[in-house]
């Protein structure tokens, strides 16, 4: 390519993320120095966590540097590589930029998913970190049962649409909440959901939690905080626990909501976990051989929202920070040479 179109972060949002948060700039296409390796992207990745790293603040991850390219998990094929273990025309995933071609400094950090075992644009989500995310969260600290009641939040997106089937292969009743009607219906009949609600149009949220969770909550996989994280914990059994994924209501918002009801997790002896899946990345060769055979076995149904161009990424992460995608999305770029 003559030049290399990339999206920058052009200012920091103040509250909901907009296209005048981001220009569409171009540049030349890198040059690899000994170790580096060039990537002609093919999908891109939008998730939540993103949105922190427009502000800047010190968290777990460095934030966007004003001017800088967005940075979020990719696919793309080797155009050149100047490492020994990457040569031009392999598949590979790791972070790349929101831009037609990527550099990535020594190799870091890049895979070679398996382009036979998935569709490629899988391994950004549900044989990505998010499907990883469900899996660890939901068997390592939801730790569900056989007849316990499952509540998860965000249930037809990329992380809850995976954490509550698997909490339904270990016997559970699952409960899941989502923002549209063909969602609720969409984890009801085609994901077995045992119940699921709007919480948009639900009269009140303490009355949808009281018809789909009348015996209480065994154990909450919390995506979404504010009012609803605070409703649930008004059902909450004893030695309930919460695994707290994210909080994506609280993302834009200048003053994150308070939550209420927090003396129920002393009250219920209730176990309120944190995590960040990073973290666990040693566990990545144990969830690629389940669920990649959960796939093919045909036990885990998987829903993606695909957006098309690199220009359309930036809508595509509004979306989805506002819930109107239906399914992990995604960006298709290209297709492979």
């Amino acid at each position: 390519m003559a030049s290399n179109r990339r999206i920058v972060l052009k200012s920091r949002p103040e509250g909901w993320v907009g296209p005048e948060n981001f220009e569409l700039v171009e540049s030349a296409p890198p040059t690899p120095q000994p170790g580096d390796v060039v990537v002609r992207n093919l999908w891109l990745s939008v998730d939540p966590y993103m949105r922190g790293r427009m502000r800047g603040a010190k968290s777990y991850i460095p934030g966007f540097a004003l001017g800088s390219v967005i940075q979020g998990g990719g696919i793309g094929q080797v155009t050149a590589s100047r490492h020994a273990s990457y040569r031009e025309g392999d598949i590979v995933q790791g972070m790349l930029g929101w831009e037609d071609i990527s550099l990535v400094p020594e190799g870091r950090g890049l895979m070679k998913p398996d382009p036979e075992a998935a569709p490629l644009s899988y391994y950004l989500g549900v044989l990505g970190m998010p499907g990883m995310t469900a899996w660890y969260g939901m068997l390592e600290i939801g730790q569900p049962k056989a007849g316990e009641t499952v509540l998860v939040s965000a249930a037809s997106g990329a992380v809850g649409q995976i954490a509550g089937q698997i909490a339904k292969f270990k016997g559970a009743r699952v409960v899941g909440s989502a923002g549209r009607d063909d969602k609720v219906a969409y984890l009801r009949d085609e994901l077995g959901f045992d119940a699921a609600f709007n919480y948009r149009t639900a009269a009140s949220l303490g009355q949808a939690l009281e018809q789909t969770c009348p015996q209480g909550i065994d154990v909450y996989f919390e995506n979404v905080g504010g009012a609803l994280l605070d409703a649930a914990l008004l059902k909450v059994k004893p030695h309930a626990r919460i695994v707290a994924c994210g909080m994506i209501s609280q993302y834009n918002l200048g003053e994150a909501e308070g939550v209420r009801n927090l003396f129920n997790i002393v009250a219920n002896r209730v176990r309120l976990q944190g995590f960040i899946v990073s973290d666990h990345f040693d566990r990545l060769p144990e969830f690629l051989g389940q669920m990649t055979g959960w796939l093919k076995a045909g036990q885990i149904r998987y829903r993606e929202d695909v957006a098309e161009g690199l220009e359309a990424t930036p809508a595509a992460f509004i979306r989805m920070l506002k819930g109107e995608n239906f399914g992990k999305q995604v960006v298709h770029l290209a297709d492979p040479a």
